[in-house]
């Protein structure tokens, strides 16, 4: 199955949502956490490895929205507050 979405698509997506990336020493991953209201909403890993073809496909898992909406995250179709109105939409805010 082919990677859907990038790390660079990841990227975008947690630049989009504000998050807050937390390096960790001696791990793989780095964490973006997205706070809203300072509270943590959602978080994801993304790979530190230089190929950005890697995949990042628990994105959508890990912040609540299908693959398609995750994507238009990254691609700039979906803003932050159409993310927010999801997430009050679930409960999650």
């Amino acid at each position: 199955m082919a990677t859907i979405i990038t790390k660079e698509l990841a990227l975008r997506i947690a630049k989009k949502l504000d998050a807050r990336i937390e390096t960790r020493s001696n791990k793989p991953h780095d964490i973006a956490c997205i706070y809203h209201a300072g509270n943590l909403v959602a978080h994801f890993g993304i790979r530190r490895g230089s190929d950005k073809s890697l995949g990042h496909d628990h994105v959508p898992k890990d912040i609540f929205v299908r693959m398609s909406q995750a994507r238009l995250l990254g691609q700039c179709p979906m803003s932050k507050q159409e993310w927010l109105d999801e997430m009050q939409r679930q409960g999650r805010l």
